[in-house]
């Protein structure tokens, strides 16, 4: 039998390519990613797949992004039908077209009809790839103490700056962590140069805590894999959600971002996450949500019915 293929299609924006790729990956053997160009004046007016978007068609279509909402639909109808097209997040147009789409609460879409709603964000982790982060840096987390805090920091957002008084916030609260155990900081992209300058500055000289400074392999996953507990910057729902797919407990720096408020606090009443203000007993451990599995299986079940092919 041929492996079953998929197109991940979106702007090429790291966050949407995460989790259309996640998700085609949890379903197909074969994955092509697919970049839109620069939108049109009218995108859903007489949208065509494209050059990029040639035959042979792939069994299954995620799109994630508005963008590319329409090169999926237009991509569907090229294939004769053939291609199941599942969309992330709300296509905000045509959503009938679609034949799943996949929503998470503040999208406020019901579910139900071609809608499965999720409660984090899709990605692209595995225990594989974890596995295999935790490999790689096993030796070079060896000295730290334990239990080791990895901390996940991310960066600035439309309307709200991570500021180096988030960041003097942030350090006195990591504080009383070290003094327990161990750290290991990730910046992300997107912190500002000021917060992971103050972040070295804090730390500087001691040998109990680890700060990536953007260079060389990134530890991102290593610190998924091999810390006791984690501590996620409230700017970032990627990586809350890939936080909390882990056994791991996990704390949020709530920056007090209006548009996530209701996803942190939904996963703060459910007890999966506690709000972070440097104490230095975890909270309880909890069970792993992983939204990409959901939407895979709800995948799989179309493909099944559809083409007899279940992924």
């Amino acid at each position: 039998m041929p492996p079953l293929v998929a197109w991940a299609v979106t702007t090429g924006e790291a966050g949407m390519r995460t989790q259309a790729r996640g998700l085609a990956a949890a379903v197909a053997e074969l994955v092509v990613e697919k970049t839109v160009g620069a939108p049109s004046l009218w995108p859903w007016r007489n949208a065509t797949a494209g050059d990029n978007f040639a035959p042979p068609y792939p069994d299954l279509i995620v799109s994630c992004g508005r963008r590319a909402a329409p090169r999926a639909i237009a991509a569907k109808r090229a294939s004769g039908g053939r291609a199941l097209i599942v969309h992330v997040q709300d296509p905000r147009a045509h959503r009938a077209a679609f034949d799943l789409i996949v929503a998470m609460d503040h999208d406020r879409l019901a579910a139900g009809g071609n809608v499965v709603k999720v409660s984090t964000a899709l990605h692209d982790l595995t225990a594989e790839a974890l596995a295999e982060a935790g490999r790689d840096w096993l030796n070079r987390f060896s000295g730290l103490p334990r239990p080791l805090t990895g901390v996940l920091i991310g960066g600035d957002v439309k309307g709200r700056r991570f500021s180096t008084r988030d960041a003097q916030v942030l350090i006195a609260m990591l504080a009383r962590l070290r003094a327990a155990g161990g750290l290991a900081l990730v910046p992300s992209r997107r912190t500002p140069p000021a917060v992971l300058a103050a972040l070295e500055a804090a730390f500087a000289g001691d040998t109990g805590v680890f700060v990536w400074n953007r260079e060389g392999d990134n530890p991102y996953r290593a610190v998924l894999a091999l810390t006791d507990r984690l501590v996620v910057t409230g700017d970032s729902v990627s990586m809350i959600s890939e936080a909390v797919s882990t056994p791991l407990p996990v704390e949020v720096f709530d920056l007090g971002i209006a548009r996530y408020g209701d996803f942190i606090a939904g996963l703060v009443g459910s007890g999966r996450v506690r709000r972070f203000a440097g104490d230095p007993t975890p909270p309880p451990a909890g069970d792993p949500i992983n939204a990409t599995r959901t939407a895979a299986d709800a995948v799989r079940a179309l493909l099944q019915a559809r083409t007899g092919v279940s992924g």
